[in-house]
């Protein structure tokens, strides 16, 4: 049967031309883990640097792996990292629709074409479910290889159910190109006739990204090199229809060791588990960038980036074939980098949920905390065990009162204390600086060391050895009845 090629021709003119166009193409299959948001800031970076165009693609073709509300989570991490996309489902765009069970027809009537030219077959052998969704056989040639036309048209008129193949040649070598792995030429021998169209009519993954990339315009493909494998029969596929192949980019993988991958089944983090552990955005961001990207020339020695900088200096160049380790120590050194360079009011809103965890008074001031821990915190999470003392103070052992280095004991603590408390009780203007001055100047009446008085009040008034802030800016947060109380409280436990 005579195919229309009014509709290819058709297709064909919808597609875009004379800009880069990238696609980031997730399935929703749960969560976005390191390596897919990697992909993600990788096509969304190529695109932005080029002025291109970055779509989303949902590729929902194997429909026993789907989550329900999974596609939602694409949507709010891609929000949520600034990956703002051009074209997509939930906005439309030239080469719509862009959900791949939507596509079924389209894949339909390309398999047809291949079949049509010889590089492609109708399959009528039993295959099993698991086989046909992976769309790989490890066998000898296909029987349906080489059926005649007559005993093909038999089996479609009695309605035998079948998949389609795509032809591979027997001789020869196909060679590609990748931007990071450069030439890579295999033996047509070693591929198998992978299928392209299922039973049920939906393309496999292999059959489906190529249709889909070519009819949106795609022009640089970037992928886990897990594909590279699969790469020469992209080849075939684009030189079977004459199409333009894009330009690969595979990224080696993201290891949680020198031997392991990184895997959500062995307990390693996705996005939105990081988030949960306290870790910036921002920060994820760019340390995930550098997972297997390093930047050239004058920012080749620069760490720290923002969204804006890595679109002005993503270079694909710079991406390196050598797999990364992700290393959640370097991580935790990006987060902290990045909170003690936020503005103040900016770290007080993104820690006052944290402090709230665990400080309900209300008339404890959430921004002077805030401002005791910018410079003291690694992660967010942190946040809550630093400061529970503010809300209650906890139990705490008469020994915290000694301490060699600010030559402290009890003995010397319970007179610090009982100098500090009058003298306390006196400031009527509870401020920083009168609390700072008169506990200074206390000090040099008693000709102590300033940390040998400023030890016990801090003790007495968190009861813990470590705090954020000093004694001056605990006592001053308190309040001058709770700071008076809870050294009262110490005085009593020194007695």
């Amino acid at each position: 049967m005579a195919l229309d090629m009014k509709y290819f021709e058709e297709m064909e003119a919808k597609i875009p031309h004379g800009k880069v166009r990238t696609r980031f193409a997730p399935s929703p299959t749960g969560y976005m883990h390191v390596g897919n948001l990697r992909t993600a800031l990788y096509t969304y970076l190529i695109a932005r640097h080029f002025d291109g165009t970055f779509i989303l693609r949902i590729e929902d073709t194997d429909q026993g792996r789907l989550v329900e509300g999974a596609t939602d989570v694409i949507y709010r991490t891609m929000a949520e990292c600034g990956l703002t996309h051009d074209e997509g489902p939930d906005i439309g765009g030239p080469v719509a629709p862009y959900i791949q069970s939507e596509r079924r027809d389209t894949y339909g009537k390309y398999a047809e074409l291949l079949v049509q030219r010889g590089a492609a077959y109708y399959c009528f052998c039993e295959k099993t479910e698991s086989e046909e969704d992976s769309g790989e056989f490890n066998r000898g040639d296909d029987p349906c290889r080489n059926l005649s036309a007559e005993e093909i048209a038999a089996n479609l008129a009695a309605g035998k159910p079948y998949v389609i193949r795509q032809r591979i040649p027997h001789e020869g070598t196909t060679t590609f190109h990748d931007v990071s792995f450069g030439d890579i030429t295999v033996e047509n021998s070693t591929l198998d006739d992978q299928v392209l169209l299922k039973r049920d009519g939906l393309p496999t993954y292999n059959f489906a990204n190529v249709i889909d990339d070519h009819l949106m315009g795609i022009t640089h493909v970037v992928r886990g090199s897990e594909y590279l494998s699969s790469a020469p029969k992209y080849n075939l596929l684009y030189e079977a229809f004459g199409w333009e192949v894009p330009t690969y980019v595979h990224c080696s993988p993201v290891m949680r060791d020198a031997h392991n991958k990184m895997s959500k089944r062995h307990g390693d983090p996705s996005y939105e588990d990081l988030k949960a552990q306290g870790y910036l955005t921002e920060a994820i961001l760019n340390y995930v960038t550098l997972l297997g990207w390093s930047p050239k020339g004058e920012q080749a020695e620069q760490e720290i980036f923002s969204l804006k900088e890595l679109e002005a200096a993503f270079d694909i160049a710079g991406i390196s074939k050598s797999p990364a380790i992700f290393d959640i120590e370097k991580l935790t050194y990006f987060n902290a980098t990045y909170l003690r360079a936020m503005e103040p009011a900016d770290f007080a809103k993104v820690a006052e949920p944290y402090i709230r965890e665990s400080v309900k008074n209300p008339a404890i001031d959430v921004a002077a905390i805030a401002s005791l821990l910018q410079a003291r915190c690694e992660k967010l999470t942190e946040i809550p065990e630093k400061v529970d003392f503010f809300d209650t103070l906890p139990e705490y052992d008469v020994e915290f009162f000694t301490n060699k280095k600010s030559k402290t004991n009890s003995e010397v603590s319970l007179e610090m204390l009982s100098k500090v408390i009058p003298a306390l009780e006196a400031i009527n203007d509870w401020t920083v600086d009168a609390i700072h001055d008169t506990l200074i100047d206390l000090a040099t009446s008693l000709e102590v060391k300033n940390a040998t008085l400023m030890w016990p009040v801090r003790i007495a008034a968190a009861g813990k050895l470590v705090t954020p802030g000093g004694a001056v800016e605990i006592c001053h947060i308190l309040g001058k009845d709770e700071t008076l109380r809870r050294l009262k409280l110490g005085m009593e436990k020194l007695k």
